[in-house]
């Protein structure tokens, strides 16, 4: 006997994070687990003999936060005010470093000054997430970052304590306000694709006018239970799920299935949460309440495909588990070559800084699931349910497009 659970992940960073938790996940008898990144959560199947408690404490092993209860995702605003400053003190390091006409006498030592702020505390998340990796001993995208800016300013600290002027600042500080900028998008794009689910979940009544005894009760939606009796009337939304016991409309069905004319109901009809009745006055016996209602289905049905993966995003994940050991063993292997052919210092540690940082492939483990959160969201909002990433993807072989009128093609009746 096996169950289903979600888990919302914190900490992530990149799909290097998210391949080091499915793994561990996965190493657990019996355990079948999904990490998306760009959705935060572990979607996992385990066995009786395995308690959500160790499931959640394997995640916590690896360095990062899980729950069961859905987490507030970190917003756009947690990397603003961080990407405003950086920005502001990049600027001036830039100019500053770049065009001579600018330079002044000790403008090196004000370009320090400036790119001392951005390096700590505009890369701290980055710093921080490298070092919780470290130790666990593993490394991810962040630490090729982190290497890179720090490398970058603290060459160019000494190389200022020795009188030169052959400095990377601008490195260090550019680099850094990019990927501040890349994780400000990211993180927008990752809410309002959620802001998309939410607003599906408040198509729904939030209360219901019960029949009690013959009088009308009004309640929270969450207190109506299967088997209740329930007043719908003129403009007002079918509550829930149920069947219709007594009175005669047209109810309006185009959230559900897309026919924009009103279907005519009466006793014994099926009627679906969240539709809207256009005509006379009903009375409706609940008989799927909660998550069973078809709503909450297809709620579930964006969710699942939101947090699924397409075969391009399980390639990029694989690769980003191998791929930085490998990047810091080029970026060694660099320094080494160009000294030993006899290159300058600097000229070694600019070429092994750049391996390091140019090497970075964020925007594969982020592209794909950024995408795909992106589609199924604004799919929702349109009316469009995507059944999975995989469909997705396979639409690029598409060559024949088929637009139905319910009752031509299909049956009416919405089976998967």
């Amino acid at each position: 006997m096996t169950t289903s659970v979600t888990l919302s992940v914190g900490g992530m960073t990149c799909s290097s994070c998210a391949a080091r938790i499915e793994k561990r996940l996965n190493r657990i008898d019996g355990v079948h687990a999904s990490v998306n990144f760009a959705t935060e959560q572990a979607a996992i199947t385990y066995p009786d003999s395995v308690t959500t408690d160790e499931l959640v404490a394997a995640v916590e092993a690896t360095g990062y936060t899980a729950s069961i209860d859905k987490a507030d995702s970190t917003t756009e605003t947690a990397y603003l005010p961080r990407l405003l400053v950086s920005l502001a003190l990049t600027i001036p390091v830039v100019a500053l470093s770049m065009i001579p006409a600018l330079q002044f006498p000790h403008w090196s030592l004000w370009a320090l000054t400036l790119a001392t702020p951005v390096v700590f505390w505009g890369a701290w998340p980055l710093h921080h997430a490298a070092w919780t990796n470290l130790r666990h001993g593993a490394a991810t995208m962040d630490t090729l970052v982190s290497l890179g800016v720090l490398t970058s300013y603290l060459w160019s600290a000494w190389m200022l304590s020795t009188g030169s002027d052959h400095l990377y600042l601008e490195v260090a500080a550019t680099v850094t306000t990019l990927i501040l900028a890349g994780k400000f998008f990211e993180t927008r794009a990752k809410r309002q694709s959620g802001a998309a689910l939410r607003a599906l979940l408040d198509l729904g009544a939030k209360d219901v006018a019960v029949l009690r005894d013959g009088h009308e009760t009004r309640l929270p939606i969450e207190e109506l239970a299967v088997g209740d009796v329930f007043v719908v009337r003129p403009g007002e939304k079918i509550a829930t799920d149920g069947v219709v016991v007594s009175g005669t409309s047209a109810v309006d069905a185009s959230m559900l299935t897309g026919e924009s004319v009103p279907v005519e109901v009466g006793p014994g009809d099926q009627l679906a949460g969240a539709t809207v009745n256009a005509g006379g006055r009903l009375e409706v016996k609940a008989t799927r309440v909660g998550a069973d209602t078809q709503l909450a289905q297809m709620a579930r049905l964006v969710a699942d495909a939101q947090s699924g993966k397409a075969d391009v995003q399980r390639l990029a994940d694989r690769v980003s588990a191998v791929f930085v050991p490998v990047v810091i063993g080029l970026a060694l292997l660099t320094l080494i070559g160009w000294l030993v052919a006899g290159g300058t210092v600097s000229a070694a540690l600019t070429a092994a800084v750049s391996v390091l940082i140019i090497a970075c492939p964020c925007a594969l483990g982020l592209a794909t699931p950024t995408a795909l959160l992106v589609g199924t969201g604004r799919g929702a909002q349109l009316g469009i349910l995507i059944k999975g990433p995989q469909v997705l993807e396979s639409t690029r072989k598409v060559d024949t497009v088929v637009l139905d009128k319910t009752g031509t093609v299909t049956t009416g009746k919405m089976t998967v």
